[in-house]
């Protein structure tokens, strides 16, 4: 309702201003939606001063930026996500604006979305967030985040997509089309190798081309050249001497100039350093500067911004043209006519029962089943005494983080879900086990939940032992959590470990018990030293509103776990190719990536180590049999296009989902290159008994490397192998075929 009394006012200024206006101005083109796009964009921008140009280009608060009023042009309101909307916070603080009517849907976090390997789950999340920012009257969502998974010691990476930029790309097109349909632009982030978050705000990244455009690219020109994303935020961290936010070859050369970007380059809070740099390196519009993001610095300072006040002088004293700044002006009333003006975009809504339906079932197809010795899971139907243990069973997860921070109507806890789930039929009891984390707020947002325990390590475990005696399932919730140098912006992990001695309490827990299942609640790998005395393990990521009732689904059997590891787990720290040799983290001043294009599985096998659990692994209550594999040809060209098709066939007792796997290799190269790459892949659902045929196509580009001699992609002729298998480690065949 703000916005339309906003909207009805600003038309009615508008028309009596272009109705006094010069006579060559008196029709308002620009607030024709039927007219073409670029049209009305120059239109508006002809009528500007040079005041409002400058206006329209940086903050107005902490997350909207002014229209012009003059003209009836709107403002645009941005909202942090990427896993449900953030709650209001005041004009110019971070403090919480205490509205009593901001909760949202938490979606489950992007680790976990990008573990269902399914892109209709990713259009499903894209669609139903985008609802519930439109609700809310924001025009630009902050997110999705698409860095790449390098170090698991990252605290950013449970908002990420994975270790493999196929992956990436393929769950973040369907996402940002998603959120877009609804009239929010995505604001796809952090462009480009925010790998690290401790000195994010300093650190200078140097990495070859190939690594830049065959790893740490590939996603976000996806989510422009096919997801049409209408705007991008730019990251803290420099690459090659240079700020993300204004940097030349990032912004200039590659978004707008190879891909084409026509949307606007938004600079993440307080990335912006220089006026100079961001008049002609790319940034677009300017948020969080002179209070560096965060809450130092002087208060409504939004006319001291870099590109406010100082570009004005700049361009009324000669130093600079207004060449720049029209084409800046240009892409914000873009993004403002595809948004806040779009009188075509739906209505939205906000904590729907589809929306809470779809968060419980994105959840579910994302939990990993990691280790199942002897069929433990499910749960046995016979089960009369469930014994919950560890703090990650009740704390709220929707709470801190970071800017994902959310405040959500409610919270289902893996204990609520599992008392819900077996009223009536077996009697659920929780221990503590450990304690971690006992706060419960985050920029004024209060759990309400008192988790204090000054008992003993040692009394937490004796307890957990002897209720686990008495039980027929015992579930130990545990992993990370939210806290700082656990899964948080702003600073990493410091230990690959678990924390808060939970290796010890696992082990305890093992020795006194026949059924016991590991549950995981995190973002980021682990190390398990007890993995071999423990029967199942599953990776739970942050499920968001429904994390119980999703959890509680899969461990009794009532939904089949599919979902498959987006990135590779080491046994250990020293595992992974960015902990490994020359390579250091984290890194204050320079960060090298000696691992070059060796990220993740492509590491680890080039290295011959075995990983703990493979990149696109994850176990189902069923099997499934691999058959018959065949190629359209043995032969292919770069005109052409070689299909591979594999049958596959569940051969269990019960319907499940399995994630069929192409990964391609090149037999013999000039240049060094990963044993295999993941090309394509599949979700498909199976009855017992039942077979498909999965048909992949294979096209020149999925075999070519980027050449750093010739400056752009190559195909080497010669011999190509095909894998196609349940992960990266579980190959089941092999096709050959040779490119001319």
């Amino acid at each position: 309702m703000r916005r339309l009394i906003i909207s009805l006012v600003a038309l009615v200024v508008a028309i009596s201003a272009v109705a006094s206006g010069p006579k060559r101005s008196t029709k308002a083109l620009y607030l024709d939606p039927n007219a073409p796009l670029e049209e009305r964009v120059e239109d508006a921008l002809s009528r500007m001063t040079l005041r409002e140009k400058i206006a329209i280009i940086h903050a107005q608060s902490k997350f909207s930026s002014p229209g012009v009023p003059r003209l009836g042009i709107a403002e645009l309101w941005c909202t942090d996500g990427p896993h449900g909307i953030r709650p209001e916070v005041l004009w110019d603080e971070w403090e919480q604006a205490c509205w009593t009517n901001d909760s949202c849907t938490a979606y489950p976090a992007l680790t976990c979305l990008a573990a269902t390997w399914n892109r209709d789950m990713a259009e499903l999340y894209g669609v139903s967030i985008g609802e519930e920012a439109r609700y809310r009257e924001k025009d630009v969502l902050l997110g999705p985040g698409v860095n790449i998974y390098r170090s698991p010691l990252c605290g950013r990476n449970f908002e990420y997509m994975g270790e493999d930029p196929y992956l990436a790309s393929e769950m973040v097109v369907p996402y940002v089309k998603g959120v877009q349909s609804q009239g929010v632009a995505a604001c796809v982030k952090h462009f480009a190798l925010n790998n690290e978050e401790l000195y994010r705000h300093q650190v200078d990244v140097e990495l070859s081309d190939r690594a830049l455009f065959e790893i740490y690219l590939p996603a976000f020109e996806a989510a422009v050249k096919r997801g049409g994303a209408w705007s991008i935020m730019g990251s803290y961290n420099k690459y090659q001497g240079t700020y993300a936010c204004h940097n030349d070859r990032l912004l200039n050369q590659i978004l707008k100039g190879m891909w084409q970007f026509d949307g606007v380059v938004i600079s993440d809070w307080g990335g912006t350093h220089s006026t100079e740099e961001a008049i002609r390196n790319g940034l677009d519009l300017e948020f969080g500067s002179w209070t560096d993001g965060l809450t130092e610095g002087a208060s409504n300072a939004y006319d001291n911004y870099y590109m406010a006040l100082p570009y004005l002088r700049l361009i009324e004293s000669g130093a600079v043209g207004a060449e720049e700044l029209d084409e800046k002006v240009r892409r914000v009333l873009r993004l403002t006519f595809r948004t806040a003006m779009n009188q075509n975009k739906p209505y939205g809504a906000m904590c729907s029962e589809e929306h809470i339906e779809a968060a419980r079932t994105i959840g579910e197809e994302g939990i990993v089943l990691l280790q199942n010795k002897r069929s433990n899971l499910p749960i046995a139907k016979d089960a009369k005494r469930i014994v919950v243990v560890g703090e990650n069973a009740v704390k709220m997860m929707t709470v801190g983080g970071g800017s994902s921070s959310l405040k959500v109507k409610h919270e289902c806890s893996p204990l609520e879900g599992l008392q819900r789930h077996y009223e009536g039929r077996a009697e659920v009891v929780w221990v503590r086990g450990y304690v971690g984390d006992v706060t419960g707020d985050y920029n004024g947002v209060v759990t309400g939940q008192n988790l204090e325990d000054n008992r003993t390590k040692e009394e937490l475990i004796a307890e957990a032992v002897a209720e686990a005696r008495t039980a027929d399932h015992v579930i130990f919730v545990g992993g990370l959590n939210k806290s700082e140098k656990q899964d948080c912006e702003g600073a990493d992990r410091t230990q690959y470990g678990l924390p808060y001695a939970q290796d010890e309490l696992i082990r305890a827990l093992a020795a006194e018990t026949k059924h016991l299942t590991v549950v995981l609640v995190s973002g980021n790998a682990v190390a398990m030293p007890w993995l071999g005395d423990v029967e199942s393990v599953v990776q739970a990521w942050y499920l968001g509103s429904e994390s119980g009732n999703a959890l509680a689904r899969v461990l009794s059997g009532d939904v089949n776990p599919s979902g498959k590891l987006p990135f590779t787990f080491g046994v250990k720290l020293e595992d992974y190719p960015s902990h490994s040799g020359e390579c250091t983290f984290p890194n204050p001043d320079k960060a090298y990536y000696h691992d070059d294009i060796f990220v993740g599985y492509r590491g680890f096998e080039e290295r011959g180590t075995k990983p703990l659990f493979a990149f696109g692994h994850g176990l189902s209550y069923t099997t499934f049999k691999y058959s018959n594999l065949r190629l359209s040809s043995a032969t292919m060209s770069a005109d052409e296009t070689l299909t591979a098709t594999v049958t596959v066939t569940n051969t269990g007792r019960r319907s499940g989902k399995e994630v069929v796997q192409l990964y391609v290799g090149d037999a013999e190269s000039a240049q060094p290159r990963p044993n295999k790459e993941l090309k394509e892949f599949a979700k498909v659902e199976l009855q017992p008994g039942e077979s498909k045929d999965v048909t992949f196509d294979i096209s020149a580009d999925k075999l070519c490397y980027y050449s750093i001699e010739v400056g752009g992609w190559v195909v080497e002729p010669g011999e190509f192998v095909l894998y196609v298998g349940a992960s990266s480690a579980d190959v089941r065949l092999k096709g050959e075929f040779t490119f001319r």
